[in-house]
C-alpha cells in the first residue's frame, strides 16, 4: 500500500452530526486536480534555516497567516520524494488538490512535526528531513529503501476552522451524508470504526486494523465525554474529526499507559450505521 493511501485513509476516516451545524461549503479534501501542479516547478528561494537535529527548510514563499502550532488542522498540498527523485507520498497521487493535517497527533513522521512549527500559513517550502526523522533503517518495503532521506515539498494553504465547538471538544466535518437521515440520539446506536491519537501515542487505537468497529449507545460507558458529544446526530456514512480536551477525556489522571495525564485525544470516524 503507498503511503499516500495510508495517509489519505488516516485523514480521511472522520463523522458527525447535522442539525445546527453548518455545511461546510469549501470542503477541507478537495477532488479533482485541474490546475499545473506548482509543487514541481522551479522556484527561488527566499529563506532558509538548518536546525541542529539535521532538517533544512528552504522556503520558496513566506506567508504572513499564523504560527503552526499543535491542534491546528491544516489543510496542505504536497510531496514526498527520495533522493533519486521518485514520489512516494503526496495529494496528487489521490487526485486530490490538498488534504487535512492535524499537527502534533503523530500522523506522520518525526519531521513533518518538527518543520511544520517552524512554519506559517502561506508558506510554501521544500524540507530536507534526515532519514532518522523520517522512515528511518526499516524504511517502507517496495517504496522508500533504509536510511533514505525524505524531501518534502509542501504549501500551507490555510487553518480549518471546526464547524462546531461542543464544551471545549473541536468537531470537523469531512463528509456529511444528507440523504441518511437515521441520526445517533438516545434511541439509536451507532457502529463506526475509528482511530485515536494523542501527542505521545500515535494511532494507539484503530479498528481498521482490526476490522472490528464499535457499536454503542449514548447512554453505555467506554466512550470519553467528548467523543460521545460529539457523535450526536451523526449518520451513516458521515466522516469527522474530533479533537477532545483533557477535560472531555481523562483528565489529570489519564488512561492506563495509553493517554498520559492531561492529554488531548484526537479521533478520526466514519460511521459505519446507526439503527434503532
Amino acid at each position: 500500500m503507498r503511503i499516500g493511501l495510508f495517509i489519505y485513509m488516516t485523514f480521511l476516516l472522520v463523522a458527525c452530526d447535522t442539525s445546527g451545524v453548518k455545511t461546510t461549503s469549501n470542503p477541507i479534501v478537495k477532488k479533482t486536480v485541474k490546475t499545473k501542479n506548482i509543487l514541481d516547478e522551479e522556484h527561488k528561494v527566499v529563506a532558509t534555516k538548518k536546525l541542529p537535529n539535521g532538517i533544512s527548510i528552504q522556503w520558496y514563499e513566506q506567508g504572513q497567516g499564523s504560527t503552526l502550532i499543535e491542534g491546528d488542522l491544516i489543510s496542505i498540498d504536497y510531496k514526498v520524494k527520495i533522493k533519486d527523485g521518485t514520489e512516494v507520498d503526496g495529494n496528487h497521487l489521490l487526485n486530490k488538490e490538498s488534504l487535512p493535517f492535524l499537527l502534533g497527533f503523530g500522523l506522520q513522521t518525526p519531521g513533518w512535526e518538527i518543520a511544520l512549527k517552524e512554519m506559517k500559513v502561506g508558506d510554501f517550502a521544500r524540507v530536507l528531513i534526515p532519514s532518522k526523522l523520517a522512515r528511518g533503517s526499516k524504511g517502507v518495503e517496495g517504496l522508500i529503501p533504509p536510511n533514505a532521506d525524505n524531501l518534502l515539498y509542501i504549501r500551507v494553504l490555510k487553518k480549518e476552522k471546526p464547524d462546531r465547538i461542543i464544551d471545549g471538544t473541536k468537531v470537523w466535518i469531512l463528509e456529511e451524508n444528507k440523504d441518511n437521515k437515521m441520526k445517533f440520539s438516545d434511541k439509536t446506536s451507532i457502529v463506526f470504526h475509528g482511530m485515536a491519537s494523542t501527542p505521545s501515542n500515535a494511532m494507539y487505537v484503530n479498528t481498521f486494523r482490526t476490522n472490528k468497529p464499535f457499536t454503542y449507545r449514548l447512554a453505555d460507558h467506554g466512550l470519553v465525554p467528548g467523543l460521545r458529544k460529539a457523535l450526536i446526530n451523526a449518520k451513516k456514512s458521515d466522516r469527522l474529526y474530533v479533537l477532545v480536551p483533557p477535560s472531555e477525556a481523562y483528565g489529570n489522571e489519564g488512561y492506563l499507559d495509553f493517554v498520559k495525564p492531561n492529554e488531548s485525544i484526537f479521533y478520526n470516524v466514519l460511521v459505519m450505521d446507526v439503527v434503532k
